[in-house]
Formats: C-alpha cells, sequence, structure tokens
C-alpha cells in the first residue's frame, strides 16, 4: 500500500478490525519511510446486473432508488429501518444470485412487491397501485380483496 503523505510503497498493518456490522475491514497502518500512519478500508467489490427500463434504457443499479421506493410505500407506518435493510438485502441477494448481467425493471418492481406485502399491507396496496398503474376502481379493489385473503 502507498502512504499518502511521501508515496513509499513500504508500509506495515499495525491493526486489523473488522466494522460492527461485519461489512468491511479497518486497517492501521504505518510507513516505513516516514513513520506516519494512516487507515484503509476494505469492503468486497459486488457487481449488481445492469437495470433496463421499460423504455429499453439501461441504467445502474442503485440502493437509493430501492431505499426510497420503500420509505415512500412505508411512510407513516410502524416498520423499522432494520426490517427495510433486510428487505433491501433479500431483493439484492436475489439480484446477485439471478447470475445475469441485466434485469428487467419489472423484475425488481415485482421483488419489491413481494417483500412489501410481507412488511405492511397498506405499503403492499400503495406500492402497487403506483407500479400497476390501474385503469379503474375494480383493478384496485381486486388488490385489495387479494391482500384481504
Amino acid at each position: 500500500m502507498k502512504c499518502p503523505f511521501c508515496s513509499h510503497l513500504e508500509t506495515q498493518v499495525v491493526e486489523t478490525r473488522v466494522s460492527e456490522d461485519g461489512v468491511f475491514i479497518r486497517r492501521r497502518r504505518q510507513c516505513g519511510a516516514c513513520d506516519k500512519r494512516f487507515t484503509t478500508y476494505e469492503r468486497p467489490e459486488v457487481n449488481f446486473p445492469a437495470i433496463v427500463k421499460k423504455d429499453g434504457r439501461r441504467i445502474e443499479y442503485e440502493r437509493g432508488k430501492l431505499l426510497a421506493s420503500f420509505n415512500l410505500a412505508l411512510r407513516k407506518r410502524p416498520v423499522s429501518t432494520e426490517q427495510i435493510d433486510s428487505a433491501i438485502e433479500r431483493i439484492e441477494e436475489k439480484l446477485l444470485n439471478l447470475g445475469q448481467r441485466e434485469v428487467n425493471s419489472g423484475r425488481i418492481g415485482e421483488l419489491v412487491m413481494r417483500e412489501l406485502k410481507k412488511l405492511d399491507k397498506v405499503a403492499y396496496i400503495r406500492f402497487a397501485s403506483v407500479y400497476r398503474s390501474f385503469e379503474d376502481i375494480d383493478e384496485f379493489r381486486a388488490l385489495v380483496d387479494e391482500v384481504r385473503k
């Protein structure tokens, strides 16, 4: 690892710690030339599939967009942030396990609906009403009847 202070190539790891959530490793390093210390972080690099929108555009996967969708559907609902994070992690795991380079946005929408249905029925209906863009009240009623069963 190159020293950020003097650019010397020889550094020594002084201390290694795993983060509380186990997502990254923190390393304290010391330069062999100038003796200054600095911190590095190691995280796994994960490549999510590209998202293919309805109009054919391809965009990068963004966790923030998924989180925003959940937060909007779950607004003022009694669901913890831990539950939301777990739902998003399950969706991300499914995306990675698909082993595909591209995924249709509709597939992600269905995964979100499945997770919302488990978390909160009202949030599920909120999301589905926008996602499926109902044409009339009968389609909406059918969704509510499905949830009641």
